[in-house]
């Protein structure tokens, strides 16, 4: 199989990422995991952001079982301005995650929460999303209600925003939790209103 086919066909389609998964898949099913390390990090030289897409994915999932994979995706990926290469980090921590168990993973969740770089910080936001629907954090919405607020008067907007979206999502479920969360905030910060006013638009 020849990975310029898949390339070409991928960089035909501009929304969406069932094709870069399925591109994905076709790789794994092609070359060991050490050639799909290498062609990650040579797709991630890519001028095209689905060739980026589908590199991020395929670390993704050499991640579960990768150190180099997890180091790149967290230093490397996450510096990459094209927003839709940003979701797939956020695919692809979740997909590390969800191999080791949510549980399990909260010293790596801790980790990447609390790096200087927002995207890293995002990949886990909105990553985990919906949060409450994930085992463990299913049985502790106060854990993962503590983890994303942290970051609600974070300097980047795109990531209020997707903490603000987090918030929201468990306020369908947990609003009384939520709304407790929500009242302890400095709503003279223009930051923390921002995400405030995204977290409690469910709530009455």
């Amino acid at each position: 199989m020849n990975v310029d086919n898949i390339l070409s066909r991928i960089l035909e389609i501009e929304h969406g990422f069932q094709h870069i998964l399925g591109g994905a898949d076709e790789v794994f099913s092609a070359y060991s995991k050490e050639q799909c390390f290498e062609l990650a990090l040579t797709l991630f030289e890519h001028e095209a952001y689905q060739a980026r897409m589908l590199a991020t994915t395929i670390l993704g999932r050499l991640a579960t079982t990768n150190n180099d994979a997890l180091r790149f995706l967290k230093e490397q990926v996450s510096t990459d301005e094209n927003w839709r290469v940003q979701e797939m980090l956020a695919k692809a921590f979740d997909e590390v995650c969800k191999h080791s168990g949510y549980e399990a993973s909260l010293p790596l969740i801790e980790e990447w929460i609390n790096d200087g770089n927002p995207n890293v910080i995002r990949a886990v936001t909105e990553g985990l999303r919906i949060w409450t629907s994930r085992p463990f954090f299913k049985e502790n919405p106060a854990v993962a209600i503590a983890l994303i607020s942290k970051h609600k008067a974070h300097e980047s907007e795109y990531l209020r925003k997707s903490v603000g979206n987090a918030l929201r999502d468990i306020s369908k479920k947990h609003a009384e939790l939520v709304q407790s969360e929500v009242q302890t905030w400095d709503l003279s910060n223009s930051k923390v209103l921002f995400t405030y006013k995204l977290a409690t638009k469910l709530l009455k």
